[in-house]
């Protein structure tokens, strides 16, 4: 009897194998519902003045004959512009999530018998541009859309040249608002592997807009 209570006191004691334990998923900051509305919206008149987009080249370096990628590229606004900018000798990569936006892209390039831009549909976390293929990247009023920024920048740097600069046009906002604080991209940025380089506030000159330049480490 005292060795079988022995044998029972010792299988109390030992310890319970409990079932493993899933980490909770990792907590991202609010964003914006990315647009999926009239594109057309985007064109409204004197845009590129308000925005003063010829600068905003001039600082990335867009000139003939560079390859430049339009993250996020909506109406193809930015990309038309970018295009002409580049000229025959350079190429626009307009990409988008939203396959209406890659469709009305691919429209409006063929109507204006533009020849130099081609259409990329990505994923929320992945761009999906070739590697090594592009000097110059901006997101325009898209960076407060994007879901898991850290990932998809991480992603994107394989598509870049030596030297390449990414643009981020965006205003202040708390990421719910159609817009997210300059800190916080600054943070994300740094935390994907890149380093600011320039910081602007002349997009728009409302107070709210800012126009950052980043690079990759």
């Amino acid at each position: 009897m005292r060795r079988y209570l022995a044998v029972l006191l010792a299988s109390l004691l030992l310890p319970i194998a409990l079932p493993a334990q899933t980490a909770p998923p990792a907590e991202h900051r609010a964003t914006s519902r990315p647009y999926t509305g009239d594109l057309s919206i985007f064109d409204y008149p004197d845009r590129a003045r308000k925005l003063q987009i010829d600068r905003v080249m001039d600082l990335l370096g867009i000139t003939a004959g560079k390859n430049v990628a339009d993250i996020g590229a909506g109406s193809g606004w930015f990309s038309v512009r970018a295009a002409a900018r580049v000229g025959s000798t350079g190429t626009v990569l307009a990409e988008d999530i939203n396959p209406p936006s890659i469709e009305y892209i691919g429209r409006r390039v063929s109507q204006a018998g533009i020849k130099n831009v081609r259409t990329i549909l990505g994923a929320p976390d992945d761009p999906g541009l070739p590697p090594g293929s592009v000097d110059a990247v901006l997101l325009l009023k898209v960076y407060h859309e994007v879901a898991n920024p850290v990932a998809m920048m991480k992603k994107l740097k394989p598509s870049l040249r030596s030297g390449a600069k990414i643009g981020i046009i965006d205003r202040n906002g708390n990421g719910e608002n159609h817009g997210v604080n300059q800190d916080v991209v600054v943070k994300e940025m740094d935390e994907a592997g890149y380093k600011l380089t320039g910081t602007y506030d002349f997009t728009k000159a409302d107070g709210e807009d800012y126009f950052l330049i980043f690079t990759a480490r």
